[in-house]
Formats: structure tokens, C-alpha cells, sequence
């Protein structure tokens, strides 16, 4: 009990520390807050009123319907131009996309022939560019399917294929990017704030102060985990609730209870992972050359911005290792499938198991820096 009462003082004033520390806090509430917003909604993934014009040299009731599907919130209203305003409207950037569709288009379809329709697309506004030629090649053949089909007589289709999304019927991009920029910012700050916290009291020369007092190197690891790892706990809770759920408006699936344990169970890696970086740095900067180097493969890697699936074999039996890994795997099968503790144990056994072993080593790097700094 003496020992747990040590343990419990010690957080205490790093919390205290924490709270003095200005830079700190309005990270913890800017990563929590402002850039899981921003995240959400400031890069999109989706088409969003492109400016698209149409040559229409058909003049046909298929070249119509395919002017009329091409409507808002992905595209404006489509413009009917000449040829020769293609180059003009394109280089002076009132244009994103053009179609061209060619004289007797309707009847070379109507006949099972394969015409062609020329689009013409501005690549400099790259990411619209990418994300609209699927788009208008989506509707171009759901429009010009649906009009050959009405338009000829024939036997029906042996197979009808209809795709649904499951779990995000829509494809909102703010529902995937919210979420994994919290998981993300996670390991971040648990990251940074225990490392900071080791450096600052090297840098303050208080770390002599609790090395000449009667507490024991595991003790002091211990206050700055579970300190760190309480704040981190109560800014996921409140973002979760306030900023995913009610500002941005994303359905969690899942048990949140169940994601916070988890979440508990993976800060002892990562708030291990800070110290372990603190003994090797000297000071600020050098821990944050070393945050970027470990930080960037780790959340890069572990299926937050890539599919582990995509990576290579050998890549992917590696980050079997790293805690963050599972961390993110059972994160999305609990906030976006609902799974419960049935499905997700494996991943919570291999967190607890991985980041056990890690805690271990990273105690047993630290009591021999401190031994170092006694000595």
C-alpha cells in the first residue's frame, strides 16, 4: 500500500507539471478538438460541385439524361459549350471536366455498337481530377446501360449485381478520417507527453530531487504512465463524445466502454514507448528527431492510413509486432461494425501481451539511466 500511495503522489504531480505547462496543454486540446475537425472536414474525398461543361454534338434523348445525372452536390450544373470553347474554358480554369459527345452517340448505342465519349479533364486541380473520372464514369455507364436496356427487347439479365456499403451506406469520408485521426493523435501524445515529461525534469534538474528521495525507478515510470495515460483517457472520452459524435455527427457503432479499455490497454505501450525514447534523447529536440522517426512508419503501417492487406508480406508479419497494429484493428471493428469483446480478445490479449513485454524492457532502460545519474 505504501508503494501504491508513492505511485499515486508522484502522478499527482505530474499532473500538477502538466498544468503549469501551457505548450503541452493546448496541444492535448488542439489534437483532441481542432484537429480531428479539420481532418474530417478540411481535405475531402469526395466530389464537391465540380465545374463540368458538355459538348453535345448528338443532340439525342441519351445525351440529355446523361446531362440531367450529372447534377449537384458532386457537380455544378452542366454547361453546354462549342468545340472550340474547350481549350479557352479549360485554361482559364472555369472548366474541371469536359465531355464531348459525338454526333449520332444514341444510334451507335442503340445498334450494340461501342462509341467513345472524350473527356476531358483539368489535372492540375489533381484530387478532384482523380476522384471525377470515376465519378462520370460511374454514371456514363449506369445512364447509358439503363438507356440501351429500356431501348432494346431482349431476354432479361441471367444476374443482376447490386453493390451495398456496408457500415458507411454513403462513403462519408468524415466518418473514417474523424476516427483514425483520433487513434492517431492517441499514440501521439501518449508518446510525447511522458517523454516530455522525462526530459523536462532532466532539464529542470528535479529528477536528482526524486532520486535522492526513498522511491524506486519503477515507481516513478509507473506516476508518469498512469498520470499521462489518465489525461489522454479523458480527452479520448471527450472527443469521442463531443467532437466525433455530436460536432462532426459519425455513428459509433460499438460499445465506447470497450474501445476505452482497450485504449487503456494500449497506452501502457505507447506511454512505455515515450520514456524509452526519453533515455535515449538528451534533450527536446533530440527526442523529437527520435518521435519522428518511430511515429511516422508506426501510424503510416498500422492500417490506419494504408490497408495492412496492401503491404507486403513481410511488412505485414512485422507490424504483427507493434501493439499499434491491433490497436487500430480492434478500434475500427469496435466503433464501426460493433463488435463486441467476443470478436476483439485476440487483439486485446496480443496489446496487453506485447506492450507487457515492451514495458518491461523500457523499465528495465530507464532504471539504468537513472542507476547512470546516480552514480
Amino acid at each position: 500500500m505504501g508503494r501504491l500511495e508513492t505511485i499515486y503522489r508522484l502522478g499527482i504531480k505530474e499532473l500538477y507539471s502538466l498544468r503549469h505547462d501551457r505548450v503541452l496543454l493546448i496541444l492535448v486540446i488542439w489534437a483532441f478538438s481542432f484537429s480531428i475537425y479539420t481532418a474530417a472536414t478540411g481535405m475531402s474525398h469526395d466530389l464537391n460541385r465540380a465545374a463540368i461543361a458538355i459538348v453535345d454534338e448528338d443532340r439525342s434523348q441519351l445525351s440529355n439524361r446523361i446531362r440531367e445525372a450529372l447534377l449537384p452536390p458532386y457537380f455544378e450544373e452542366p454547361a453546354l459549350i462549342s468545340f472550340d470553347e474547350i481549350d479557352s474554358g479549360m485554361d482559364s480554369g472555369r472548366y474541371t471536366f469536359v465531355l464531348v459527345v459525338p454526333s449520332g452517340f444514341e444510334a451507335d448505342v442503340l445498334a450494340g455498337r461501342r462509341p467513345a465519349i472524350q473527356v476531358n479533364i483539368d489535372a492540375t486541380a489533381m484530387m478532384q481530377a482523380g476522384i471525377g473520372d470515376r465519378y462520370i464514369a460511374g454514371i456514363l455507364t449506369q445512364e447509358i446501360a439503363t438507356f440501351a436496356g429500356a431501348g432494346m427487347e431482349g431476354p432479361p439479365a441471367a444476374v443482376a449485381l447490386e453493390t451495398r456499403y456496408a457500415f458507411n451506406p454513403n462513403i462519408t469520408g468524415a466518418w473514417f478520417t474523424s476516427i483514425m485521426e483520433m487513434i492517431n493523435n492517441i499514440t501521439i501524445l501518449a508518446i510525447v507527453l511522458t517523454g516530455a515529461a522525462l526530459i523536462r525534469e532532466r532539464e529542470h534538474g528535479t529528477i536528482e530531487h526524486l532520486l535522492v528521495m526513498p522511491v524506486t525507478p519503477l515507481e516513478i515510470m509507473l506516476a508518469k504512465v498512469w498520470a499521462n495515460a489518465l489525461v489522454i483517457m479523458v480527452a479520448t472520452a471527450l472527443c469521442l463524445g463531443l467532437v466525433v459524435e455530436t460536432l462532426l455527427q459519425v455513428p459509433v457503432a460499438g460499445s465506447k466502454t470497450l474501445f476505452l479499455l482497450g485504449t487503456a490497454l494500449y497506452l501502457f505501450f505507447a506511454t512505455a514507448l515515450g520514456i524509452f525514447l526519453a533515455t535515449l534523447a538528451r534533450s527536446m529536440p533530440q527526442f523529437g528527431l527520435l518521435f519522428m522517426l518511430v511515429i511516422l512508419p508506426m501510424n503510416l503501417l498500422s492500417g490506419s492510413d494504408t490497408p495492412i492487406e496492401s503491404q507486403p508480406e513481410l511488412l505485414q508479419l512485422v507490424m504483427q509486432t507493434v501493439p499499434s497494429t491491433h490497436f487500430v484493428s480492434f478500434a475500427q471493428a469496435i466503433l464501426y461494425r460493433g463488435a463486441g469483446i467476443d470478436v476483439v480478445w485476440p487483439q486485446f490479449l496480443l496489446v496487453t501481451a506485447i506492450g507487457g513485454l515492451f514495458f518491461t524492457f523500457a523499465a528495465a532502460r530507464f532504471r539504468s539511466s537513472v542507476g547512470a545519474l546516480r552514480s
